[in-house]
């Protein structure tokens, strides 16, 4: 019965989407991952690639083993002629040594792998009449012995291993537990176990019970490298005992011409499966609005908000006290100095050139900025939570790149805000002008009075000097001007600290949101961006992974 090769998930797998999402997956990791396996990533795209767009018609099956193994004559009765050099005690393959069976699209094929034309056998004969027409689409190769001394040729079998569609390692009963066969081949390809044939030969060496045994012990050696589902064969170039069935695998492999696919499919999850290393198997959670919230405050006090925002209220006090305060004791206020101009913060017609400049606001002490470090880092430790540590130093830099200019960004949006604190309220200017109609009637009565007493002190004949309610008129005025004057400028001053503080808190909302933008642009969009770049990373290695 014909050994099936070919099971499992591969036959359902979608190579082309695979490699899309391989594609997908280096350019999100990049910088992220392990240099190697990247690389390693990146040879397996390309040569997959490369693959897909040669012959589809054709499976490449590669013979590989140690010296001795007896690779060599299966391939010269498998090839029905003397191609390959046989040898027993030396490594006698230098370079690989290949027979194609279908002239068609092979030659492109056979020079990809790099097998030299001289040493490449093409079966141009009658395959009906040879009996070979089961492995019409074979191309099958002899590679240099695995364990030889010569470094070149342990380079070549390395490279073929990589590229052929089907691996049939063939270990005789003295060496099929040698460790470096298991060690750095074997256990490798654990992953390819679908793609890997081994084939125990030479049994005619062995007695049926001692071959039956040798066989046992191998299965048992496969398993333990991770390669339960792989075949395993018994075979004798000598006496052609399992021949057959070897080649029933091999035409079964031509037939249903998965091998290609398959072999690249293993390649595309083992890479997968290596980057998936680096990558988190959840979703990340985004910084809460608690680290948000501590890292607007730590840079809403970097940039001097509560100082801002106290020469907001200082400012407006003093402005209402120019405006509705007593007129005679106006000019004490205009002495003091204005705070938010000394900021150049104030808004009006300036504001264009305002842009242009830096505040005055004094920098930040080493205490605040202590405490932006400590908010920065909170964020980066609540995003970068559950992250491989590659991934967390990607999450810190991207934070921390803006950290230079953090401070201009700071400034500059600060500058930008209208503070409205130069606006004028309509109450201000009609207590205003009731202050100085009382003004006016002040000095009314004060000028009256000084008429009587001049006009008293030259015995002048005293005038009708009108009254109400028994009070001379010149004299309400001069008092009441007086008193409502700076009674209205009390009240007024009230009012004006009570405005001062709402317009103070107004001031502090439009800076915080001001510096909530750069929170977000400078510091927590960058973390966002590579925390989902993350998530591209981990989606596009499971659909590599899974198919």
């Amino acid at each position: 019965m014909t050994p099936r090769l070919l099971r499992g998930r591969h036959r359902r797998a979608d190579l082309p989407a695979m490699l899309a999402a391989l594609d997908e997956a280096l350019a999100a990791v990049d910088g992220r991952a392990d240099p190697a396996v990247v690389e390693r990533a990146r040879e397996v795209a390309l040569r997959a690639g490369e693959r897909l767009r040669l012959s589809g018609e054709h499976t490449v099956v590669a013979l590989a083993g140690a010296t001795g193994s007896g690779k060599s004559s299966l391939f010269n009765v498998l090839a029905g002629a003397d191609v390959s050099p046989v040898g027993v005690r030396r490594p006698t393959t230098a370079l690989a040594h290949a027979c194609v069976w279908g002239l068609e699209g092979g030659a492109p094929l056979v020079d990809w792998l790099g097998v030299p034309r001289r040493q490449t056998f093409w079966q141009e004969s009658d395959l009906t009449a040879g009996g070979q027409q089961d492995l019409q689409g074979l191309v099958l190769l002899d590679l240099p012995d695995h364990d030889s001394t010569a470094v070149d040729h342990r380079r070549e079998v390395d490279r073929l291993v990589d590229l052929v569609d089907l691996l049939v390692w063939v270990v005789d009963p003295q060496k099929y537990a040698d460790a470096v066969l298991h060690e750095r081949y074997l256990r490798r390809l654990a992953g390819h176990a679908g793609v890997t044939l081994v084939v125990l030969n030479q049994t005619d060496t062995l007695n049926p019970f001692a071959a039956a045994a040798c066989a046992d012990d191998l299965r048992h050696l496969l398993d333990e490298d991770g390669l339960g589902r792989t075949k395993l064969l018994t075979t004798s170039a000598k006496t052609g005992v399992g021949l057959d069935t070897l080649r029933a695998a091999l035409a079964e492999a031509v037939r249903v011409r998965r091998a290609r696919n398959d072999r690249l499919v293993a390649d595309v999850e083992a890479v997968a499966e290596a980057l998936s290393e680096d990558v988190a198997q959840q979703t990340p959670e985004s910084p809460g609005k608690a680290a948000r919230a501590q890292l607007i405050d730590a840079l809403a006090a970097s940039a001097g908000v509560p100082v801002i925002a106290a020469a907001v209220e200082q400012s407006w006090r003093m402005r209402s006290a120019g405006a509705v305060g007593w007129p005679p004791t106006r000019w004490v206020h205009r002495l003091r100095p204005n705070t938010l101009r000394r900021l150049h913060l104030g808004s009006g017609d300036r504001r264009v050139v305002r842009s242009m400049v830096r505040s005055s606001v004094p920098e930040a002490t080493p205490v605040q900025k202590a405490q932006v470090e400590t908010a920065v880092r909170r964020v980066v430790e609540a995003a970068g939570e559950g992250l491989p540590p590659v991934w967390q130093d990607a999450v810190r830099r991207a934070a921390g790149q803006s950290s230079g200019s953090l401070r201009d960004e700071l400034d500059a949006a600060v500058v930008r805000i209208d503070l409205k604190a130069d606006r004028t309220p309509l109450w201000w200017r009609l207590a205003g002008a009731a202050q100085w109609l009382l003004v006016a009637a002040a000095l009314t009565g004060a000028g009256w009075l000084a008429l009587l007493g001049f006009g008293s002190y030259l015995r002048l004949p005293d005038p009708p000097t009108p009254e109400w309610r028994g009070l001379a008129v010149p004299t309400l005025l001069l008092v009441g001007g007086v008193v409502l004057g700076l009674l209205l400028a009390s009240v007024g001053r009230l009012v004006a600290a009570a405005g001062a503080v709402r317009r103070r808190r107004r001031a502090e909302t439009r800076l915080r949101a001001a510096i909530a933008d750069v929170a977000d642009r400078e510091v927590l969009a960058p973390v966002e961006a590579e925390l989902a770049r993350h998530d591209v990373a981990r989606d596009a290695v499971d659909r590599a992974r899974s198919g």
